[in-house]
């Protein structure tokens, strides 16, 4: 067998939306899981029965880890040649000083960015532990999680979450006979609709708007095309090597 399948969370824009076209264009099976269904997606797939698209609120992280790990137990492990989640779909909160973040808007940003991935990946590797087949999680983490930047506590934290979440079930899946390899990588300053949110902030709000400015001016950002062509290079490692935390901003 040599189809593989692959859940990917937010791919429905952006790098998200480069990493599922591409996906299918090697001839992968996909699941989409995001807030909306994507037409540019369904574009990319061969045939109606290589994408599954889901509508659904990662900030209802247990209800969506709850549907994928009913799903998976619909399936046969011999029907497939491996098996990968990548959680990538994340939100940025409003720009500004914690001080100035609603609870809500906190919350938000921390089960969109990491309850979700967490919840998601247990309910992913509890439904495939007796699987015989290649398992990966890919967890798309940010620079923003190993550097702290004022007025993006939310983001920074849970990124910084996710990179630790992913050294403790490297950890743990090592001690298993068919354990699961998991990566946490950071794919560089990528031109997308959060860079236009960052370079929109207020500087009273936003002390490092310039930066970001300057990176687009200097043509200094990554396109979501090729910053999911190198993100997705790691998936042709049979075992992610030995690295649990990388950055790829560079080919």
């Amino acid at each position: 067998m040599t189809k593989h399948l692959i859940i990917l969370t937010g791919g429905s824009r952006g790098m998200g939306l480069a990493m599922g076209q591409q996906l299918l264009e090697q001839g992968h099976h996909v699941l989409s899981i995001a807030r909306k269904t994507s037409d540019a997606l369904a574009a990319s797939a061969s045939e109606p029965k290589q994408l599954l698209q889901w509508e659904q609120d990662l900030a209802q992280s247990a209800a969506a880890a709850q549907r994928l790990a009913t799903w998976l137990g619909t399936l046969k492990s011999s029907d497939w040649a491996g098996i990968t989640l990548i959680n990538n779909a994340g939100v940025i909160p409003p720009i500004a000083p914690l001080s100035q973040t609603s609870a809500a808007e906190i919350i938000n940003a921390m089960r969109v960015g990491l309850e979700a991935p967490m919840a998601l990946t247990a309910a992913f590797l509890a439904a495939t532990e007796n699987w015989g087949i290649a398992r990966k999680v890919l967890n798309v983490s940010s620079g923003l999680g190993r550097r702290a930047m004022a007025s993006q506590a939310s983001y920074c934290t849970a990124k910084a979450g996710m990179d630790q979440y992913s050294r403790c079930v490297a950890l743990e899946e090592a001690a298993k006979p068919n354990g699961a390899r998991i990566v946490s990588l950071a794919p560089g300053v990528i031109d997308t609709d959060m860079q236009v949110q960052l370079r929109s902030a207020d500087s009273s709000d936003f002390p490092d708007v310039g930066n970001f400015a300057q990176l687009k001016e200097s043509g200094k950002l990554t396109s979501p095309e090729e910053a999911a062509a190198r993100m997705l290079a790691w998936l042709e490692r049979a075992d992610f090597g030995e690295q649990v935390i990388a950055d790829v901003r560079h080919p």
